[in-house]
C-alpha cells in the first residue's frame, strides 16, 4: 500500500519567469547554481531555461512539498538572492504549481534514441 500512496503523492514546482539586464544572464546563472546547490531535504531537481538570443529565462524547481521548499530558504540562500536582485530588468513573476501529470517516453523509445 505504501507504493500506491507514494504514487498518489504529487511534487510541487516553483516557477519564476524574468528578464535580466542586458548581458547579465551568465552572472545570474552562476548565482542560481549556487542557490540551488544549497537545497537539501525535499529538493528533487531544478532547471534554468534561457530564451535563445535574449536575457529572458525561466527557473523551474521541483520539491516534495511546499514546506520543504520554504525550509530551504536559509540566510545564505537569501544573501544569494540579494546579490541576484540587481541583475533583473524588473522583478520576476513567481508561481507555485502541483505536478499532476508526467509523461516519459517508453523504455524501448529511450533505448532506440541512445543506440
Amino acid at each position: 500500500m505504501s507504493d500506491f500512496q507514494d504514487f498518489l503523492r504529487h511534487q510541487y514546482v516553483y516557477v519564476a519567469t524574468g528578464e535580466f539586464k542586458p548581458g547579465k544572464f551568465e552572472e545570474a546563472k552562476q548565482l542560481y547554481e549556487q542557490a540551488v546547490s544549497m537545497y537539501t531535504k525535499g529538493f528533487q531537481k531544478a532547471y534554468l531555461l534561457q530564451q535563445p538570443g535574449t536575457d529572458k529565462g525561466i527557473a523551474i524547481i521541483f520539491w516534495e512539498n511546499i514546506g520543504d521548499m520554504e525550509a530551504n530558504h536559509s540566510e545564505a540562500y537569501q544573501n544569494i538572492l540579494k546579490k541576484m536582485s540587481h541583475l533583473f530588468a524588473h522583478a520576476p513573476a513567481t508561481s507555485y504549481y502541483e505536478l499532476v501529470c508526467e509523461i516519459q517516453p517508453a523504455l524501448d523509445q529511450q533505448i532506440q534514441v541512445q543506440s
